[in-house]
């Protein structure tokens, strides 16, 4: 009502001001000027109100309220013109009818800015418990950023930072602009709260250098994650998120070769094993944007396969593709139930996730461990024959290299199946496993307990201060592994580039100030957070390893490459894959299972062996 109260006193101000400019005589009151005021104010809330004008907020008035605003203006023109021109209204000027919309315009535009200005910056301005942010990127993504923070009544913009020097000095809509060498410097004068990153074109070697300067100060960071808001111009304070640990890492992206990406699975029918856990959810992710022709959904957990099946149809309705999916609710050590599936549906490829991957329970269950990643890979292999699948993949971990726990050794005897049954004459199913390491975010990820860890108000544990892991995020991980599918001839080992291996240690103390916190040690007593060391647990080592053996071969991939590994014959594995059966099933002996797999792995070697139990 305000507004349609001030609206009315403007619009009779312009008729004043417009017959004042018109006659050069200042006349308040007269028959001409109440009579053009009382049609203008007639014709202009009808308008208004259908134009949209006062369905806008006032207070986030902005370059599109001045062009309804305008478009509403222009609109009055035209009745005014009909009255004053056609019918010749005497004593008032045709020339009002342009003069008096243009000079209501300049009051009504006038007006929305002074209000905005009064309830957002001035309030801003002198409310002492604004939090004070700096915007990293004076480009487009830090301008539309901008204006919305100019909406948050807690938040002060404080300036720009920008990597291009020449913008030092100048001014963005009355905002500072600094150069980023001036950085640091900055941070100390101006007690900035907050960093937000508005730099999604930068590429993840820059955002690490710029982090990494960040987390030096103790300063809370969060980032803007891509271009597409940016390219819709829909930019938001919501679209802010906390800095990710890939971020960190500063690993570029490279693209996929679709070539790759579709050969084993473009118009073929899929199956995934394990597929709602990590690695197998972003599997079937990524094979749903590949079209297959079908996708089978294989998963032991009734809420895991209904949760996957449920994402898997959404995301279809947004791709806009239909793909038949079909969930298999089984264990893949049952093995009746995998001759039943694999004789039932035919897959023409199948990616073999399903694994207890968590290292001290599988240390705690051997014989839990040994059936579902052992037996459940050979009977999978078995059926997988049987049927004719044209390729099988198995998901394998850098734990199954020269390993010290069960779930790594386990992994190492799966890899020696798929070896051993490729070397066989008569095969036609192509064999091939993809090693990794730990993928970001995956269940049992040390970033999500840290996260937690840090938002109780710590402390942050590690098991130990030199600890290191190997790092990849699970997309990058899922198209390298379809990837690789592709390269497969039969018994190859791929291994995945992981990159440089990373101290858990540094990873902690990044996360700790990353979130504006400071670490609590003997050189900063009063600091926010503690790191706690508790420990290597069983099973744990401090590095992990790639390569059994040297020299990789490279492949058409720059991040695929292909291992030598020693294999065993099938004569010979098979009898002892048979005993292990037997003492799993048959006799439950836990100390005996895992001196077998210490015979099927000679590289295996446990630190607390005298500790195994059942």
């Amino acid at each position: 009502m305000a507004a349609i109260a001030i609206d009315g006193i403007l619009c009779i101000a312009a008729v004043l001001i417009s017959f004042s400019l018109r006659l050069g005589v200042w006349d308040l009151v007269s028959r001409p000027i109440l009579t053009f005021g009382a049609i203008a104010l007639a014709l202009w809330y009808p308008i208004a109100w259908k134009s949209g004008v006062y369905r806008s907020l006032i207070r986030y008035s902005g370059a599109r309220t001045v062009a309804d605003l305008a478009i509403a203006c222009g609109i009055l023109t035209l009745p005014l013109i009909v009255i004053f021109v056609v019918f010749r209204i005497p004593d008032v000027p045709r020339t009002l009818c342009v003069l008096h919309p243009i000079i209501f315009l300049l009051l009504l535009a006038a007006s929305r800015i002074c209000v905005r200005f009064a309830l957002l910056d001035l309030l801003k301005v002198v409310d002492v418990n604004a939090r004070r942010v700096l915007v990293y990127g004076a480009g487009r993504a830090g301008q539309q950023l901008a204006l919305s923070l100019r909406h948050e009544p807690k938040v002060h913009l404080v300036g720009f930072v920008d990597d291009d020097l020449r913008l030092n000095g100048q001014r963005l809509d009355g905002v500072p602009v600094f150069g980023s060498d001036r950085l640091s410097r900055l941070l100390e004068d101006t007690d900035v709260d907050e960093v937000l990153l508005a730099i999604p074109s930068a590429s993840r070697t820059r955002r690490r250098e710029i982090i990494e300067t960040l987390q030096d100060v103790n300063i809370y960071v969060r980032s803007l994650p891509n271009l597409t808001n940016v390219i819709d111009g829909s930019v938001t304070v919501n679209d802010l998120r906390e800095i990710q640990i890939e971020e960190l890492l500063g690993r570029e992206i490279v693209a996929a070769s679709e070539l790759l990406m579709g050969k084993t699975v473009v118009g073929k029918t899929v199956m995934v094993s394990g597929a709602g856990g990590s690695i197998g959810s972003e599997l079937c992710r990524q094979i749903i944007r590949c079209r297959p022709d079908r996708l089978i959904l294989l998963e032991q957990s009734e809420f895991a396969l209904y949760a996957i099946e449920q994402e898997l149809s959404e995301l279809m309705r947004e791709l806009d593709v239909d793909v038949p999916l079909t969930p298999e609710l089984a264990n893949v050590s049952e093995r009746s139930s995998m001759a039943r599936i694999y004789c039932h549906h035919r897959p023409h490829t199948v990616f073999h996730a399903a694994a207890y991957k968590h290292v001290p329970l599988v240390e705690a269950n051997p014989l839990s461990g040994l059936r579902n990643n052992i037996m459940g890979t050979l009977h999978s292999v078995e059926a997988a024959e049987a049927a004719g699948v044209a390729n099988f993949i198995l998901i394998s971990t850098d734990k199954a290299v020269r390993p010290t726990n069960i779930m790594g050794a386990s992994k190492r005897v799966c890899e020696l199946i798929l070896q051993a049954r490729a070397e066989q004459p008569g095969v036609k199913t192509v064999f091939s496993m993809v090693r990794f390491g730990n993928v970001l975010g995956s269940s049992g990820s040390v970033v999500p307990r840290f996260k937690a860890q840090i938002a109780a108000g710590g402390p942050v544990t590690v098991t130990d201060r030199e600890i290191t892991r190997y790092f990849m995020t699970i997309p990058e991980a899922a198209q390298l592994v379809i990837q690789a599918s592709a390269m497969a001839r039969g018994g190859e080992v791929f291994v995945l580039d992981m990159g440089q291996p990373v101290k858990i240690l540094d990873l902690a103390r990044s996360m700790i100030r990353l979130s504006g916190l400071s670490i609590r040690d003997e050189d900063n007593p009063d600091g926010d957070i503690q790191i706690v060391e508790t420990g290597l647990r069983p099973g744990e080592k401090l590095y992990e390893e790639l390569l059994i053996g040297d020299n990789p071969q490279s492949t058409k991939h720059p991040r695929i490459m292909r291992a030598r590994e020693i294999l065993w014959p099938w004569a010979e594995l098979e009898q002892s894959l048979r005993e292990l059966d037997a003492t799993i099933r048959q006799s439950g002996d836990a100390e005996g299972a895992v001196r077998i797999l210490a015979r099927l792995v000679p590289e295996y070697a446990p630190e607390n062996v005298e500790k195994i139990s059942a």
